[in-house]
């Protein structure tokens, strides 16, 4: 499911960072939330274009490994590193058939990646890779559509995203349509899968500790905009944070 429709994105994919929902709000908390990562190898597993990877890698990381099942987007990651090169290294892959990798990661970012699970087996096949791929002790820190965003309250249109049910049911949860409002917007389809499928699967799959953790909007999104301008994504978040420990 997450292949195909992101081969035809590629390079737009990197413009979603400068939506104020991803500038102001999302990468600040997820960054916040992954931490210091000095001296750390990290795995990032749906790694797109390579955002994050590149970002933890100029923060420390010592070995950075992004996984994507998208071709075109481990292409776009690849020219980035060419262009600038940071040492990251990025390979085609499917998480939840995810290959040996022969050694084992201190932190793994899954970043929209159980949202591509079309059912409850894929999903611990995919926590179950994660899991696998970390040293005892180490940390998984995910970022998803928050499973309770509510499809009627107020949208997250004015920060640069509208996410619309198709009327399709998962075995996880619902389908969902996302388009980043960009010039011209991109749309992509995947599941928000309930609040239990998240924890089931994880814990099923060896972590613990799962905690929680709400998206901020960050003192220049406050300085920018306004406090005021925020009142939506307050009323109705629509991504939540996860971590938990191997």
């Amino acid at each position: 499911m997450g292949g195909q429709q992101y081969d035809a994105i590629g390079e737009a994919y990197e413009g979603f960072k400068a939506l104020p929902l991803e500038r102001y709000v999302v990468v600040p908390s997820f960054l916040g939330l992954v931490g210091d990562v000095r001296g750390r190898a990290v795995l990032d597993l749906a790694c797109g274009t390579g955002f994050y990877s590149r970002e933890l890698r100029r923060r420390g990381a010592t070995e950075v490994l992004g996984v994507d099942i998208s071709a075109e987007m481990v292409a776009v990651a690849r020219q980035v590193e060419e262009r600038d090169a940071l040492g990251v290294r990025y390979e085609v892959g499917d998480v939840s058939r995810l290959r040996p990798l022969g050694r084992r990661f201190d932190a793994a970012l899954a970043v929209q990646l159980l949202n591509y699970a079309d059912d409850l087996a894929t999903a611990e096949r995919m926590c179950r890779a994660a899991h696998r791929s970390l040293r005892p002790g180490g940390e998984l820190f995910a970022l998803n559509q928050s499973p309770d965003y509510r499809f009627d309250g107020p949208t997250p249109e004015k920060y640069g995203f509208r996410s619309v049910l198709t009327g399709e049911e998962g075995e996880t949860g619902p389908e969902v349509r996302t388009t980043a409002l960009l010039d011209p917007p991109v749309s992509f389809v995947a599941h928000r899968p309930r609040r239990e499928v998240y924890e089931t699967c994880l814990r099923a799959a060896g972590f613990t500790e799962l905690t929680w953790v709400p998206l901020k909007v960050s003192e220049a999104g406050l300085r920018t905009f306004g406090a005021a301008h925020w009142a939506d994504h307050h009323a109705n978040p629509p991504l939540e944070m996860l971590r938990c420990r191997a």
